[in-house]
């Protein structure tokens, strides 16, 4: 097992903490915020469609099941951000050093191919999520114009492009310590979409007009064949699961936090707090969007028109879902250019690209620092990525199937087996049996959501045409 070095430097230090990092000054807000952004995605507005898919009762037990799983699983991995005490032992910046601290090289290795697998998938999924929400209010002014029934197809490439071209201005914000303002407006945002979601759902449940539900979801041989069926119910169950996952960056977010309180107390505050208020809004916007729509709920009902008036509460609701995808996409990011640039700079500490810095400086804002290398690898990483999400717009399946991938070993394996290994449980005994039969049913879940994601990806190959517009 690769045991931490100690530091030299002092706890005590006025500009430095005891890793030799300058002081962190986060708190449990601003990691709460942190997670929140990373957690409600555009996707709370398509969980409707999961229920329909599930019907009342194993709908609402699955949201329930998967809020607490994460809790739970977050929780240990809180606790193992510092090694071996929780409290005085050495700091795990990153998910991948915790997992080489604790486990090995060999398990760090399969720890960073999943996580950054996930990043990178994430990020582009969030360039063709933020496209969809800016096409659906140029829609959405169209359908009102004209009426309902209206040809407003269009093309989601240029919007693909503009998205772009913010995130690469935005991902030239150094780091994680600099990101607490984005991901509190991204938070704000992510909160104000989905009580959009939520009051158009109760204003269209008032209407009377009551929409077929059951407790089973949706019908075969009435909504869907078996094979629909069977299919549907793995993306749902998929869908829900990877919908809570936040322990790719929880590790990066807890490393943003000031040392007093104690990191792991601050983060278990952060950790219950973000979930609660995740658990609410997915439970409010899955079950009352099922109530609303019933077994014909849309993916996503700001986007793919499960409403179309009033036009301007839509649009809002877009707007708000592209400026929280627009924060989410450099949370999600930033370990990635973190990983590249700390590789470089091991490799060339003496050169001049990885290690200048120049000052530029910005009327109104201040002194910029700027490194060349930062802004050269960011800007390719983020055009890469936009050209990708241009070339394959169906990639929120090939995503789904990442996070199907992704979502045992970080959400549940890496974290149970780190406790596992701190805290010296007893082979066979109750706990360790507890969270072996959990892990084994997380493992299960997510080759549910593969297979359902490998069916999803060949049923969109089949229609895929090149830079079509919609």
């Amino acid at each position: 097992m690769a045991m931490p070095v100690s530091s030299s430097f002092s706890i005590d230090d006025e500009k430095y903490d005891d890793d030799g990092v300058i002081k962190r000054t986060g708190t449990w807000v601003t990691a709460s915020a942190h997670i929140v952004t990373a957690v409600i995605g555009s996707g709370v507005l398509s969980l409707a469609w999961a229920v329909a898919q599930l019907g009342w009762i194993v709908g609402t037990i699955i949201l329930l099941l998967f809020s607490f799983i994460t809790l739970f699983t977050s929780l240990l991995l809180v606790g193992c951000y510092r090694y071996p005490d929780p409290i005085y032992g050495i700091r795990n910046p990153t998910y991948k050093v915790m997992v080489k601290n604790i486990l090995g090289e060999f398990q760090c290795k399969l720890c960073a191919l999943a996580q950054y697998t996930n990043l990178v998938g994430v990020t582009i999924g969030f360039t063709l999520t933020g496209a969809i929400s800016m096409e659906a209010i140029q829609k959405s002014n169209c359908f009102h114009k004209n009426g309902h029934d209206a040809d407003c197809t269009s093309s989601s490439y240029q919007f693909m492009t503009i998205f772009g071209i913010f995130q690469i201005l935005l991902s030239q914000i150094p780091n994680f310590h600099e990101l607490s303002w984005l991901s509190i407006i991204a938070a704000v945002m992510s909160i104000g979409y989905s009580f959009i979601g939520i009051g158009l759902s109760i204003a269209k449940i008032a209407e009377g007009k009551i929409a077929h539900t059951g407790l089973t979801g949706q019908v075969i041989g009435v909504d869907v064949t078996r094979r629909e069926k069977m299919w549907n119910i793995f993306q749902a169950i998929g869908n829900i699961a990877f919908a809570y996952c936040f322990s790719v960056v929880i590790v990066e977010i807890q490393d943003t936090l000031k040392s007093s309180p104690p990191e792991n107390q601050a983060m278990k505050k952060s950790t219950y707090s973000a979930v609660a208020i995740t658990t609410f809004f997915y439970a409010m916007c899955g079950l009352l969007g099922y109530a609303a729509f019933g077994n014909q709920s849309p993916g996503n009902f700001l986007t793919g028109f499960g409403f179309y008036e009033p036009y301007w509460l839509i649009d809002i609701g877009n707007i708000l879902i592209l400026i929280h995808l627009v924060g989410a996409y450099q949370v999600f990011a930033q370990p990635i250019f973190s990983a590249v640039e700390s590789w470089g700079s091991k490799r060339s500490p003496q050169s001049k690209l990885m290690t200048k810095e120049y000052n530029i400086r910005i009327p109104l804002v201040g002194t910029w620092r700027v490194n060349m290398f930062k802004v050269i690898w960011r800007t390719m990483y983020v055009i890469i990525t936009t050209l990708i999400a241009i070339i394959f717009p169906f990639f929120n399946n090939v995503v789904g199937l990442l996070g199907a991938f992704s979502f045992f070993p970080l959400t549940v394996y890496f974290p149970t087996e780190m406790y596992l290994t701190r805290a010296k449980v007893q082979k066979y005994s109750v706990a360790w049996i507890a969270i072996k039969t959990l892990s084994v049913f997380c493992l299960m879940v997510s080759i549910v959501a593969a297979v359902g994601s490998v069916e999803g990806i060949i049923s969109d190959l089949k229609t895929y045409k090149p830079l079509k517009a919609t």
